[in-house]
């Protein structure tokens, strides 16, 4: 890459608008990450362990002085169907939303999906006591179409 191209790429909102073909080795597992098989030309995280790094204040600005790894906590369901990552900043805290990319790991992207399910904020075995406590029934065979 000459000068001027490399200075061009470090201008604020360059990669808004153009495409990020650098390849590079992920922070968090040390997978080297190429930019072919994302499904599109910007490529934010690493389609291994889904991490990111912390470099942009708005999407594609490379403004962010924090650098902290962006650890992937949830997914969600855009309108359209489509599929994002929720990560967050282990340094300052931020949330950021990124397209799954085509080739994401889709082992760990169910993962996080059923992370609430499979580790709920309650003991499961109460869930009948807190129903009561609510106000509800508190019957989880209700729940089956056989009422108790």
């Amino acid at each position: 890459m000459n000068r001027e191209n490399k200075k061009r790429s470090f201008e604020k909102g360059y990669y808004k608008n153009h495409a990020c073909t650098d390849t590079f080795t992920c922070k968090v597992c040390g997978r080297t990450v190429v930019w072919q098989g994302a499904g599109s030309d910007h490529r934010n995280h690493c389609p291994n362990c889904l991490s990111s790094l912390h470099v942009d204040n708005e999407p594609g600005d490379r403004g962010s002085d924090c650098g902290g790894y962006m650890d992937p906590v949830a997914v969600w369901v855009k309108k359209n169907g489509e599929w994002a990552v929720i990560h967050r900043c282990r340094v300052c805290g931020k949330f950021a939303s990124n397209r799954v990319a085509a080739d994401d790991n889709p082992m760990k992207l169910m993962s996080i999906a059923m992370k609430p399910l499979t580790a709920p904020p309650f003991p499961v075995e109460r869930i009948e006591e807190m129903t009561r406590m609510m106000g509800g029934e508190g019957s989880t065979g209700a729940f089956c179409g056989n009422p108790k």
